[in-house]
């Protein structure tokens, strides 16, 4: 056993090695590379001989692109990674299915071997990925709700801006790319992106419902069924936008209120659910001969199932009572 441990903390710290630069080549990629992905789902069926990758000089991002490359067409055999790929563009991740899988499966097993070297046991390292597996989801849903929060929060003045751009005498095309250009993400990189769809031949409506269904806005989603009725029975397109953005606006306005009144109980909804959790765990590691007899006894796991069952439950509840529609 003596004899294994370092081989292991050497693949370890590999792993983790390997999920930085997974992370920092991820992030480093060029805007080119992004347009090519994006051309080849309009190629009619038909994917255009791929050209030999171009050196980027770099050994590691080289070695991991070729890595990336070689696990793509295994990765997306099945549909969780195209579902994948829209969480993490929803998101705002620029990362490949490949890369952010390998980003969680190395975390999960230095996380795991963590657990191993403590308790010297493999049953420590066995739920770790799963756990952190899970994990990445919550992440992935924390990271998509905070891009939304914020792409709802700059929509009025985007509106205001769309109106002032029909009134200049630009067709609807010309103001969502001025909106892209004018503007600062999350929004602008999603008219950008609607612009550049529109560029490709893809119709208006079509685009807007794309982004519909990129970023779940109530809000928006309104501005675009306005924009689609007005385009088949004609109307005044700037003022309607601009009645719509005084009532975005509005709601805006009153969603803020909302959460700065219910900020203590959804702060102390927090507190109150991690506070058993964090004690646990501090005891689990501090103090395991105390915590012992909780994960060493059957009494003791139905202790910790009714904890977490009344965790879950008064959780549900404090959501439920400072969740306020408008």
């Amino acid at each position: 056993m003596n004899d294994f441990l370092p081989l292991l903390a050497a693949v370890l710290v590999a792993c983790t090695l390997l999920c930085w630069v997974a992370l920092i080549a991820a992030r480093s990629r060029t805007e080119a590379d992004e347009v090519a992905r994006r051309l080849s789902a309009y190629m009619d069926g038909q994917r255009p001989a791929q050209p030999e990758r171009v050196k980027t000089g770099n050994p590691l991002r080289d070695l991991l692109d070729s890595f990336t490359d070689a696990l793509n067409p295994l990765v997306n055999r099945g549909s969780y990674a195209g579902k994948l790929a829209e969480d993490l563009q929803k998101a705002g991740l620029r990362l490949k299915s490949s890369e952010w899988m390998l980003i969680v499966a190395g975390v999960g097993v230095v996380v795991g071997g963590i657990f191993w070297l403590r308790f010297g046991t493999v049953f420590a390292f066995i739920p770790c990925p799963i756990v952190i597996w899970i994990g990445s989801g919550v992440f992935l849903r924390f990271r998509q709700g905070r891009r939304t929060r914020a792409f709802e929060a700059q929509l009025g003045d985007t509106i205001i801006l769309l109106s002032n751009a029909l009134k200049a005498g630009l067709s609807f095309a010309q103001a969502m790319a001025t909106v892209a250009k004018n503007a600062s993400p999350p929004i602008s990189e999603e008219f950008g992106r609607a612009t550049r769809e529109i560029a490709l031949g893809i119709p208006v409506d079509d685009a807007l419902q794309h982004m519909v269904q990129r970023n779940k806005s109530e809000d928006f989603d309104l501005m675009v069924t306005a924009v689609q009725i007005q385009r088949v029975v004609g109307g005044n397109l700037a003022e309607i936008l601009d009645t719509i953005a005084y009532t975005i606006r509005e709601r805006v306005r009153i969603h803020g209120e909302i959460r700065t009144i219910t900020a203590q109980a959804r702060m102390s909804g927090l507190i109150i659910t991690l506070l058993p959790v964090g004690l646990a765990l501090f005891l689990f590691f501090v103090e395991p001969t105390y915590f012992a007899p909780m994960v060493h006894q059957s009494l003791g796991w139905v202790l910790l199932g009714l904890g977490v069952f009344s965790i879950a439950v008064g959780t549900a509840i404090i959501q439920k009572i400072v969740r306020i529609q408008v």
